[in-house]
């Protein structure tokens, strides 16, 4: 038999075995992103990533010979329309799984609903009463800004700075954080000598600012999203603070240095690896993969892989793994979601058990810098 002629049968035994595969039933994944609203910088880029990750199984061949079919809806960040959409999701759309929401206001709103319903929800937001306490139902990608305090509070202790003042955002995301900022600071020596906090669409914050620099603050934190924590640099460099300034892990991408201008310069916050990905020593066993995914946005999007994508992919990639593993229901797809054990995702490795939804540790976090407009690692 002719070369041509075997290459000929080959293909028509993949283009066969293709249509076998997609024979069966797709199997619906819910998606709720914030692509539109003061949080887009989040939602875009998850659903983006979602999409992308989707087709490249489906091309791939599916998982276990089903299509994965991705139905996604725009919440707006809004907490009660993203309820609304999650039950829609799970009553008329019948999905296996959900992902999402992008936010942590709507994650806790919309966990009443996985937990009533029995779906799995596999959230992308950081906020640690998300999975703590454990609820039966729900998981996250995102790492818990448990993780964030503690990575900023050891650098302080490191470098002596015991003095601080908080500034947090008056939403689900900053209540966490401040939560977590007064809780962890004796463990670490701190003293929190300004607490205060600001709104989601406030657009001057000279006045806590002002309060902030009559005290005897070492060190500022600020725990917010876009675009809030842009204007609080701008306001510093205004007001000539030269105290150091420390974020969230809420604005770990390119954008905030956009917001932000030459005011972000110098400013230090925990981030995922994704963003210093080409930074990375060879011996990291990240590296690779998130330079792939990076790349690989870049091609679809013309833009940087970043951080939040990052977290939307990792979800999908958990439910594929899920579903491989024989998850073909929604009771067992959360069952095998649970057994997850040393998945290198982008946001870090993961192990899920009973008692942990969450599961990632510190080192799923790295300390970077924005010097010269980019991000850097702080040694």
């Amino acid at each position: 038999m002719g070369l041509r002629c075997v290459s000929f049968l080959v293909a028509i035994v993949t283009t066969l075995s293709a249509g076998v595969a997609f024979a069966a039933a797709p199997i619906k994944i819910g998606g709720l992103f914030a692509v539109t609203g003061p949080a887009a910088f989040l939602g875009e880029p998850e659903r983006n990533t979602a999409k992308m990750v989707v087709d490249e199984i489906n091309k791939a061949g599916g998982v276990k010979g089903h299509k994965l079919e991705l139905v996604v809806y725009d919440t707006s960040g809004d907490a009660t329309k993203a309820v609304q959409l999650a039950t829609k999701l799970v009553r008329d759309d019948h999905v296996a799984a959900i992902i999402g929401p992008s936010t942590t206001g709507e994650s806790m709103a919309v966990i009443p609903v996985a937990e009533r319903e029995k779906v799995p929800l596999i959230s992308c937001s950081a906020g640690i009463k998300i999975t703590e306490p454990v609820k039966k139902w729900v998981f996250k990608t995102a790492q818990n800004d448990t993780l964030a305090v503690g990575k900023i509070y050891e650098y302080l202790q490191r470098h002596k700075q015991s003095k601080v003042a908080i500034l947090t955002v008056s939403d689900g995301f900053g209540a966490s954080g401040r939560e977590q900022l007064k809780a962890q600071a004796r463990k670490y020596g701190i003293t929190i000598v300004s607490d205060d906090t600001y709104g989601p669409k406030d657009t001057d914050m000279t006045a806590q600012l002002t309060k902030i620099r009559g005290s005897q603050a070492q060190a500022i934190i600020c725990w917010g999203t876009n675009p809030g924590p842009a204007v609080i640099a701008k306001n510093a460099r205004q007001l000539g603070i030269k105290t150091p300034l420390f974020m969230s892990h809420g604005v770990s991408s390119k954008k905030f240095i956009e917001l932000a201008g030459d005011a972000a310069e110098g400013i230090k916050l925990p981030s995922g690896k994704v963003i210093v990905a080409d930074l990375l020593p060879g011996s990291d066993h990240q590296k690779n993969p998130l330079l792939a995914f990076v790349k690989d946005y870049q091609r679809h999007y013309r833009a940087e892989g970043d951080h939040f994508g990052g977290h939307a992919w990792d979800a999908v990639m958990l439910l594929k793994n899920a579903i491989e593993r024989g998850g073909d229901t929604r009771a067992t797809i959360r069952d095998q979601l649970e057994k997850t054990h040393g998945f290198a995702g982008i946001g870090g490795v993961f192990s899920y058990s009973a008692q942990d939804h969450a599961g990632l540790n510190k080192d799923a976090f790295v300390l970077v810098e924005v010097k010269k407009r980019d991000w850097t690692i702080v040694k």
